[in-house]
């Protein structure tokens, strides 16, 4: 992994208005903080995993990142430039190297094109000047690379499996040979054994063409076997960041031990065993947040200082950062 730093996040927020149900045209809106001052460097080759809940902005922060949705606040910098204020066309030139996967794979495919065409369509938007020969030719073996017959080229989306159209939507991404790939969830809808493929030809396509990625996921198991890196938010804020073997070993912020404790252990005996930290009632609205610490309302150790003092996050040790007073 290279120690070239080639995206930075600083202090991104994304807020929503969201109207008041109120018949009353008068009636104020409110705000709604899907991500609430993000930050965050991710190294050329790394793999950055970001976990939490549903609603806890993860998807949000994604697409922010790639000016999917416009980030209200904050700096994203892409190899050194900065592109909080860049036009379309600046965006449409990096685009080629930040690259994304989606959750839904069927839902992310064009049901009236080939597969051919779909995995083709970045090249004729990113490099207009190549040939259809040569064109095809990158197709037919991009699809060998993540396993898909040349066969198959000229079939719909809608005649593949859930596997298969993740597949498609890997070959679609990496055809223009990006730096950075975001993968939003890209195996929450697969059944468990392709979800294990998919994180394999993830992790081996990575190393053979040095990518680095975002990994958004539920599940920290499949976090765990492919980040080097482990971020979990909780109502739009960053709990906890730190190194893969530091989060799962000993990790610092109570929010973390709570997901990490509902993780299945593989050994019967452990599994009968081990205690699981239920949390009190259920997340509070993005729109009403607790005051405080965010997640102070079902902290287990939380203390009446947490109710007032907003815990910024702050570095434990080398490569280990938690915001929490009481880290």
């Amino acid at each position: 992994m290279s120690e070239q730093t080639i995206l930075s996040v600083r202090d991104v927020r994304v807020h929503f208005n969201v109207k008041a149900k109120s018949k009353l045209p008068w009636a104020p809106s409110r705000t709604l903080k899907a991500v609430d001052g993000v930050s965050f460097d991710l190294k050329a080759g790394e793999t950055l995993g970001v976990v939490g809940e549903s609603g806890c902005g993860k998807s949000t922060l994604s697409r922010a990142i790639l000016n999917l949705i416009p980030a209200t606040q904050g700096e994203i910098v892409w190899m050194g430039k900065d592109l909080s204020g860049a036009t379309t066309k600046e965006w449409h030139s990096v685009r080629a190297d930040i690259q994304m996967i989606f959750q839904d794979p069927l839902a992310s495919l064009d049901p009236r094109m080939t597969v051919g065409q779909i995995i083709a369509e970045p090249l004729r938007e990113h490099r207009p000047g190549m040939s259809k020969d040569e064109m095809n030719q990158r197709v037919r073996a991009m699809m060998a690379k993540v396993g898909l017959r040349e066969q198959m080229i000229n079939r719909y989306a809608h005649e593949f499996s859930g596997g298969q159209c993740q597949r498609i939507g890997i070959a679609r991404a990496l055809i223009v040979e990006p730096k950075l790939i975001v993968c939003d969830e890209p195996v929450s809808a697969l059944d468990v054994s392709i979800q294990a493929q998919i994180v394999n030809l993830l992790k081996s396509l990575q190393q053979e063409m040095k990518l680095a990625l975002i990994f958004i996921a539920h599940d920290l198991a499949v976090v765990k076997h492919i980040s080097d890196r482990v971020m979990v938010m909780y109502l739009g804020h960053v709990m906890e960041l730190a190194d893969k073997r530091s989060l799962y070993a000993r990790p610092r912020h109570p929010y973390t031990r709570a997901l990490l404790s509902a993780v299945p252990v593989p050994n019967p005996a452990i599994e009968r065993t081990k205690v699981v930290q239920i949390l009190s009632s259920d997340i509070p609205s993005p729109i009403n947040p607790p005051t405080g610490c965010v997640f102070h309302t079902r902290c287990p150790i939380a203390e009446a200082r947490c109710s007032v003092e907003v815990p910024p996050l702050r570095t434990l040790e080398q490569g280990v950062a938690a915001a929490c007073l009481l880290a």
